[in-house]
């Protein structure tokens, strides 16, 4: 669950006089207390990186429709937060290290399916071996 490390942060962004940081939690936190209202009973984690992942497309339609506005560098940070609580995904070049002893089998695969295949199957012997 996000909700307490959300109030956890906003408390050290408080001690930390990190007002954006500060106001942005906040924002969210309600967002997520908004949904469980609604909802009638606790959020799923995935339910609120949802409520998150929204928030964070409505940014970036905010910063696209207003690329000049003088808003946008305050933006931006409040960006950089809310993706902070969202799951890091893999870059395209951390993808092809990890598979990277798997490419010979995913390359001799006879369709994109079995190729697919051969690439999960790598995937999870490496989170074993984790």
């Amino acid at each position: 669950m996000l909700t307490p490390q959300i109030k956890q942060r906003i408390l050290a962004a408080m001690r930390a006089q990190q007002t954006l940081e500060r106001d942005i939690l906040k924002v969210v936190l309600g967002d997520l207390q908004m949904g469980a209202t609604r909802k009638g009973a606790d959020l799923t984690e995935e339910e609120e990186q949802k409520i998150i992942k929204a928030m964070v497309k409505s940014m970036h339609e905010t910063l696209a429709a207003a690329p000049d506005a003088p808003e946008v560098p305050k933006f931006k940070q409040e960006l950089v937060i809310l993706e902070s609580l969202l799951p890091q995904s893999l870059s395209a070049e951390q993808v092809l290290a990890a598979l990277g002893p798997a490419a010979d089998a995913i390359r001799a695969a006879p369709s994109d399916g079995a190729a697919t295949g051969v690439a999960m199957k790598a995937q999870q012997t490496l989170e074993r071996d984790i």
